[in-house]
């Protein structure tokens, strides 16, 4: 599957209302036959992240950023769902506590880095210092920072720690997966009005949902910048349409599994006392009653 439709090429300025369509899928990809290939993506991933896990020499993480109901919990869900837990680390970034205030915007995320082997997810993450805070800079007050920049200075900086932060990890074996799930404001509605209707999914929302809803272009023009200052060659943001949710999940998975494929990944070369070892295990097994 071709992938450049959904990258933000680095260096560029992009328009999420004029570049990139919610509803976008493929001519050729119907529901049915996507679901075919979903299972099969699962399958191939499942078969990288073992190889990856015992070669232990990368780490993959992957970051989910949407609006609200875009559909991040489900895409970690159908997507990650053949992965074996030992090798996976999903973190959710919410509001940070009075610890987390105590030190830098990073460090949470530093901690909550994967090991080598391993892929780390990130349901929201640092980007949320350049949107969320962007759109409401009254958080900026709460965050003990020791001088503020005036005016757009310190998402100009943050936007340059940032980057600096991908190439550092990037660097050291940790490759950096950025995704939108892109969904549109009147699809988001119809799921709003649906967790309502449906008591099943009353935990689901919040009032403070719709009260964000109320922000929507301002978290828009945050977002445009964020993808036109951070989309970089060696960590690009993917746009992915989330209108429609088994598209979502086919695309997330084909990129995820082809990046891993581009790692050329093998499982450990054992030496040849390692060898020899394995057959005088394998003749002492055998001689036994």
């Amino acid at each position: 599957m071709n992938h450049d439709p959904f990258i933000v090429p680095p260096g560029t300025k992009i328009s999420l209302k004029n570049d990139y369509n919610p509803s976008y899928q493929t001519s050729s990809e119907e529901k049915v036959d996507a679901n075919i290939k979903l299972t099969a993506g699962i399958q191939q991933l499942a078969n990288y992240q073992d190889i990856l896990y015992a070669q232990n020499t990368y780490a993959l993480l992957i970051i989910f950023q949407a609006m609200d109901a875009a559909g991040k919990d489900s895409t970690i869900k159908h997507v990650m769902s053949g992965i074996n837990p030992q090798g996976c680390q999903v973190f959710s970034f919410k509001a940070p506590s009075a610890e987390e205030l105590d030190h830098d915007y990073l460090w949470r995320s530093m901690k909550a880095l994967p090991e080598r082997g391993r892929i780390g997810i990130f349901n929201r993450s640092y980007y949320e210092e350049v949107l969320v805070v962007r759109v409401h800079p009254e958080i900026l007050e709460k965050q003990q920072l020791h001088c503020i920049p005036q005016g757009k200075h310190i998402w100009q900086q943050r936007f340059e720690e940032i980057n600096n932060f991908e190439k550092y990890l990037v660097n050291n074996g940790i490759i950096v997966l950025k995704f939108f799930l892109n969904v549109s404001k009147k699809e988001q509605k119809k799921r709003f009005l649906d967790r309502i209707k449906s008591p099943e999914k009353h935990w689901k929302f919040s009032a403070s949902d719709v009260k964000e809803r109320a922000f929507w272009d301002d978290y828009m023009l945050a977002y445009e910048e964020v993808f036109n200052h951070t989309s970089t060659e060696f960590a690009p943001w993917y746009i992915i349409p989330a209108d429609r949710k088994w598209f979502t999940r086919l695309i997330v998975a084909d990129i995820i599994c082809k990046k891993l494929q581009a790692l050329n990944l093998q499982y450990p070369t054992l030496s040849e006392e390692h060898k020899q070892r394995l057959l005088e295990a394998k003749k002492m097994l055998e001689s036994e009653d």
